[in-house]
């Protein structure tokens, strides 16, 4: 049987180098320093920046939003293969308004 890991792509190679920049405490991190903190090879991180890779499993993704001090939904977005996955995402993401009522 396949391993069903969900891929998460890179919402702005922009957005990326920005928070790279700044990070959620407030300090810098190179391509290096949050490869080895996420646990993921530098060349990953400079594929994400170049935009030769958009894409990485769940689990990585989630270590490298964290490095950053973001949330995974913050900088990356689930990819979506059927349809029954986009309404399943979709279900559990309310708008703000439906959500607070």
């Amino acid at each position: 049987m396949r391993d069903r890991t969900t891929m998460y792509r890179l919402v702005d190679t922009d957005l990326f180098r920005q928070l790279m920049r700044r990070t959620g405490n407030g300090s810098p991190v190179t391509g290096r320093q949050l490869a080895r903190a996420a646990g993921v090879a530098h060349g990953t991180v400079g594929s994400l920046l170049t935009g030769e890779q958009k894409t990485l499993p769940e689990e990585k993704a989630m270590a490298l939003a964290q490095r950053l001090g973001v949330d995974l939904l913050v900088v990356f977005e689930p990819v979506c293969r059927s349809t029954t996955t986009v309404q399943a995402y979709a279900a559990l993401v309310q708008p703000v308004e439906e959500a607070s009522a």
